[in-house]
């Protein structure tokens, strides 16, 4: 797999991070208080611009009590 591929494929993950908040009627500023980041963070998530790191992937799939791959998921495997 080239640097390019590779790429391509991290920024084809997508995520269920707004439906679970929403599911909890959480607002993005109160999901981010409780994982300890910014507002802007959970809004770029969400969005799609921002991958999160491991351990906040984690973090967010256990505060919805969900295996990371029901949160986080690769668009070539879904």
């Amino acid at each position: 797999m080239t640097q390019e591929d590779l790429t391509n494929h991290l920024y084809s993950m997508t995520n269920e991070l707004r439906a679970l908040r929403e599911a909890r009627a959480l607002s993005q500023g109160q999901l981010a208080q409780a994982l300890g980041v910014s507002r802007q963070t959970i809004n770029a998530i969400e969005t799609g611009r921002y991958l999160p790191s491991l351990p906040l992937a984690f973090a967010i799939a256990r505060f919805f009590g969900r295996p990371i791959e029901e949160v986080f998921h690769d668009d070539e495997h879904v």
